[in-house]
């Protein structure tokens, strides 16, 4: 394709100038906003059209005013919808900065991570069990670290006006409690324990009624991988709970979550609670998370 625009190009005949930008911009109603800008490259015809409100609206979801409304309004006013676009494809943080959202810059699709401190933990406040660990390893900068407990719990729930479509949501966990020593990432597994003995339950719930649950031991031969290839101990791990369906974007979605394992027979501890993630479904397919 390359070597046909050029010849299209350098030929006597029309050229790529040639084309009108009302049709430059038909055509990129049906691209991606990376190949909008890579193809903004080529003339002035491409340049206009990739600057085109009308072609940019249609990258946006229908409830991008909702994310904008989080920003103060000198943030937004008199952007373009290219300009919007790219601020909604960083992150969005609400709810005192325990909650963030983004668009997707591929697809558009909205994106959200909820952080441990946005969570009811049970015996959170107690350093004897818990304690919080900053990080940069963490899009919020901190997670929570449990030494060891009997009654393990995490809850939590986000409000949205999420566009419709299937979304997914998974746990972001770590075995073993990191640092950094003379610049390089090390692991402590002293306190780790426990998991291998009963499964954690997860669930998810909505407001219209959906539900999913699973059960996976966290923990296993520290020296083998698990299914997908990931050593369990030392490095994060997402696990997924489930999918859920929106059909109505005009209202909120209200998703609740939570993962425990009360079996008080044994303690557990070792564990790093980050955050959880909510992405469109083909979103995770796409980048092969799992």
């Amino acid at each position: 394709m390359g070597s046909s625009l050029s010849n299209l190009t350098e030929s006597g005949g029309p050229g790529l100038g040639d084309i009108p930008e009302s049709c430059v911009a038909c055509v990129f109603l049906y691209l991606t906003p990376p190949e909008i800008c890579n193809l903004a490259r080529l003339n002035r015809a491409f340049r206009g059209a990739a600057s085109s409100d009308s072609v940019w609206e249609s990258k946006l979801p229908p409830n991008y005013q909702d994310l904008l409304d989080k920003f103060p309004p000198e943030r937004h006013l008199n952007l373009s919808k290219k300009d919007i676009f790219a601020l909604l494809s960083r992150s969005v943080p609400f709810d005192d900065g325990t909650k963030e959202a983004w668009l997707d810059r591929v697809t558009g699709g909205i994106c959200m991570s909820i952080s441990a401190k946005s969570m009811l933990i049970t015996g959170i406040e107690d350093r004897r069990y818990w304690n919080w660990i900053p990080t940069e390893e963490s899009r919020f900068h901190v997670v929570a670290y449990l030494h060891q407990i009997w009654w393990f719990e995490v809850d939590g729930s986000v409000k949205f006006r999420l566009p419709a479509g299937v979304y997914s949501l998974s746990f972001r966990l770590h075995l073993g409690k990191f640092s950094k020593r003379l610049g390089r990432r090390v692991c402590n597994f002293e306190h780790v324990h426990g998991w291998d003995l009963k499964p954690v339950r997860f669930d998810l719930s909505t407001s219209d009624g959906q539900q999913a649950s699973c059960e996976c031991c966290l923990d296993g031969d520290p020296e083998k991988d698990d299914a997908n290839g990931n050593n369990r101990r030392g490095c994060w791990i997402e696990y997924q709970v489930g999918d859920f369906i929106v059909t109505n974007s005009d209202t909120e979605t209200e998703i609740r979550f939570s993962m425990k394992q009360i079996d008080c027979t044994h303690s557990k501890g070792g564990l790093c609670v980050d955050s959880v993630s909510i992405i469109p479904s083909n979103l995770r397919q796409k980048r092969k998370l799992f």
